[in-house]
């Protein structure tokens, strides 16, 4: 009785009701623990060494991208784009229930105007079935609308802020890789020596003996007849000039006191 009230108008309403439920139910399940970020995988990025990896990396988001991680070693822009495409893989459907809370209302309104319109003849006035017709076709599609939005708008917050929360745990699943691998790209190991190349090892010299030296040849020493000059015999050598000055006295300056007459 209450749905053949609403007329024709029940079945836009009855679809805009199975998308919501759909498109909450889906949701729910899809947004769990054990899809987006399970606990084996939070342990082992805690603690690696302790904590084995989990096997079923696709199940779950945070699986996906340390998958994504390990497979193709991204440089850290790249692990951050995927890491916000699969975010984007959570928000699905959720445009839809949004679609949902905006257009039920809509549609009981516009029931409730055809109803009134009703009750308005070409000619006269409205007879008492057309009359209780229009009412309850203008009450039913609003009450219909306002029950299907309501609980829709109140689970899409709900979803909402769980991917948020999601969305922050997955910021942190990057930082948490990308930190891990500048820790592990920190320690570089020696490189390994190649197995064909035979190894070239030199013993070291025994303690006791010691490496000899070589001494310097001593320079030559010069003797007097290699130094002296060579000269031809009978030649005597002139002998030096002493030079000697005689000092004679200066002859006296005119007496000015005495002048000659």
């Amino acid at each position: 009785m209450f749905v053949e009230a609403a007329g024709g108008f029940i079945y836009p309403l009855g679809i805009c009701s199975f998308i919501a439920v759909f498109l909450v139910v889906e949701r729910f399940l899809a947004l769990r623990p054990g899809r987006t970020l399970p606990a084996a995988l939070a342990a082992h990025l805690a603690d690696p060494d302790k904590n084995p990896r989990p096997r079923a990396l696709a199940a779950s988001t945070g699986g996906r991208i340390l998958a994504y991680h390990l497979r193709t070693q991204p440089e850290p822009e790249q692990l951050k784009a995927y890491a916000q495409f699969e975010l984007s893989r959570l928000e699905r459907g959720l445009f839809l229930l949004d679609t949902v809370v905006g257009a039920a209302p809509l549609i009981g309104l516009l029931g409730t105007v055809f109803g009134l319109f009703m009750l308005f003849p070409e000619a006269g006035l409205p007879k008492a079935e057309d009359l209780t017709h229009g009412v309850g076709l203008a009450l039913t599609t609003t009450i219909i609308g306002l029950f299907i939005a309501i609980p829709s708008l109140l689970f899409s917050n709900a979803l909402a802020r769980r991917v948020e929360s999601i969305s922050a745990r997955i910021n942190l699943l990057v930082e948490r890789i990308l930190a891990l691998r500048d820790k592990l790209g920190t320690a570089t190991a020696a490189p390994a020596p190649d197995a064909a190349a035979p190894l070239k090892t030199t013993p070291p010299p025994p303690p006791s003996a010691s490496v000899p030296v070589p001494a310097k040849p001593a320079a030559p020493a010069e003797t007097p007849a290699a130094t002296a000059t060579t000269q031809p015999p009978g030649f005597t050598p002139p002998r030096p000039r002493k030079l000697e000055f005689e000092l004679k006295p200066l002859p006296a300056p005119p007496n000015p006191a005495r002048r000659p007459r």
